[in-house]
């Protein structure tokens, strides 16, 4: 069993997008997603909270880290969903969320993954999807902590708010038209 596996048939991937809310309730929609979870890593202080990671003296990230089922979605996959539903030429910072805080980074829980998310950003490249050159890290994967109950779910919970709708709707529908075929049923 490798570290990204936590048993049975599901494995996990970690992904920072800048705000956890937006990569969230994209892999959420995503067919093979069990669990999607916000919360901080890559840092340096112990158990920190929203309001300290924002402040962006933790080095942490907002990441979110994914279950999924390797049988109906790939960490490839996943890897290029992940790259398509976010910046990943803009260095600590997605749309106004500025700082170390907001960066682009995958933390791989294995040597498999580390060297798919290789490809993945060599592939982008070498197609020159983007405009600029790939910015997004490949970091070692530290300990994940949650992020507060108040941002889980945030987008279904809150879809209302002023951010949901002006930054999160127009993301989560551009994958759900885009994607469609990776919708989960």
């Amino acid at each position: 069993m490798t570290s990204s596996q936590t048993g049975g048939q599901t494995q996990q991937a970690i992904f920072a997008g800048g705000c956890f809310w937006c990569t969230e309730a994209v892999m959420k929609d995503v067919r093979g997603v069990t669990k999607v979870e916000s919360g901080y890593i890559g840092g340096h202080v112990p158990n920190p909270d929203y309001q300290t990671v924002c402040g962006g003296q933790t080095g942490h990230a907002e990441a979110v880290r994914v279950t999924f089922d390797p049988s109906q979605v790939s960490f490839k996959d996943l890897l290029r969903l992940f790259f398509a539903t976010h910046d990943p030429t803009s260095l600590n910072r997605q749309g106004a969320d500025v700082g170390t805080q907001y960066r682009s980074a995958v933390f791989p829980l294995d040597a498999e993954q580390e060297r798919e998310t290789r490809e993945v950003i060599d592939e982008l490249t070498r197609q020159n999807i983007f405009d600029r050159p790939i910015v997004t890290t490949i970091e070692p994967a530290s300990e994940f902590y949650g992020a507060e109950d108040y941002h889980q779910d945030f987008y279904a919970n809150n879809p209302r708010q002023p951010y949901c709708m002006a930054v999160i709707a127009p993301k989560v529908a551009k994958f759900r038209k885009e994607y469609s075929d990776r919708l989960r049923v």
